[in-house]
């Protein structure tokens, strides 16, 4: 079987290359021989690193980037004007199909129009998007998206994201037949504003998952739903709200399994679905036990082929 390279910003995240690093190296102890890691950034910043930790035989690639695209920079202009940073080198390498995945905790912005600019949607969607994994009390993984990109949107974008969703559903969490609810005030049909109910009438009448109906933000925990479908606006607000409530189970010092399951370290990033390759964007303050889980959730999206099955999907 060929590689699976999995290529990684180093230079990404309020604590790189020291985070990135050693969160490929917990990596790299996980994941099969199948995988190899690329590690893309300063080289002599990243050979610090490793000196540091007595690293002596360097267990995966590394490809020298000068550049860096700071969290604060323009997205567009920075990706346009730095064609040595890390971000620009990783999508022209993921472009020419030298890398199977790309990840970064850096600038998320700048991570969307390389992209964008890049690799391109899948002919048929209308807005890639982003999910954001919710634990159900019953011990179960929800999706919820999209949570950021699209903070805009018209019924048949909430639509796919249900087709979206439901593809990563099935292949990502292995559920055979996933239910889709739509996010909205109220569980009755009519209920929300012109584009939850537009939406409802798209959502219902698919056949590429089971629609289940309206979901009220109160029962998202508790939710028969394996996909929660709502706009970027809504979706960033309660992702939001479940990160705050997190931190504060964690002053409070309150202590149960399940509250470590909202924990940002489980899952290291998320996909950017619709795109025609694979792209996952981890969060800025990775440590790297968040990274070391978003190079293992770049490896399980490339090794389940969900680009492939999402452009099945939306064959034209």
């Amino acid at each position: 079987m060929s590689k699976i390279r999995i290529g990684i910003d180093a230079m990404g995240g309020d604590y790189a290359p020291e985070a990135v690093v050693k969160g490929a190296l917990l990596a790299h102890n996980e994941l099969p021989n199948t995988a190899e890691i690329v590690l893309l950034g300063d080289q002599e910043k990243i050979q610090s690193v490793l000196n540091t930790l007595l690293v002596t035989e360097v267990p995966f690639t590394i490809i020298h980037c000068p550049d860096v695209i700071d969290m604060c920079e323009h997205p567009t202009r920075a990706f346009s004007s730095k064609p040595n940073s890390s971000l620009a080198q990783g999508f022209k390498l993921l472009k020419k199909q030298e890398l199977d995945s790309f990840a970064s905790a850096g600038n998320s912005g700048a991570m969307l129009v390389g992209g964008f600019y890049t690799v391109k949607a899948v002919p048929g969607i209308i807005r890639p998007c982003i999910s954001s994994t919710i634990p159900l009390y019953d011990g179960r993984k929800a999706i919820l998206l999209d949570v950021g990109i699209n903070a805009d949107c018209k019924p048949d974008v909430l639509q796919q994201f249900g087709i979206l969703g439901a593809l990563y559903s099935k292949h990502i969490y292995n559920v055979k037949k996933p239910k889709v609810a739509l996010l909205n005030i109220g569980e009755e049909e009519g209920k929300g504003n012109m584009l939850t109910q537009s939406a409802y009438q798209l959502l219902r009448d698919s056949d590429s998952y089971e629609f289940i109906g309206n979901i009220e933000s109160r029962d998202i925990l508790f939710t028969k739903a394996d996909v929660i479908v709502t706009d970027g606006f809504t979706g960033n607000i309660v992702l939001k709200q479940l990160e705050g409530m997190y931190s504060l189970t964690k002053k409070l010092n309150l202590e149960h399994d399940y509250l470590d399951k909202f924990n940002y370290e489980n899952y290291g990033g998320t996909a950017i679905l619709g795109m025609n390759s694979n792209v996952i964007i981890g969060h800025g303050i990775s440590n790297d036990v968040a990274i070391k889980n978003m190079i293992r959730l770049s490896y399980d999206v490339t090794q389940a082929n969900l680009v492939d099955k999402i452009k099945d999907a939306f064959q034209i």
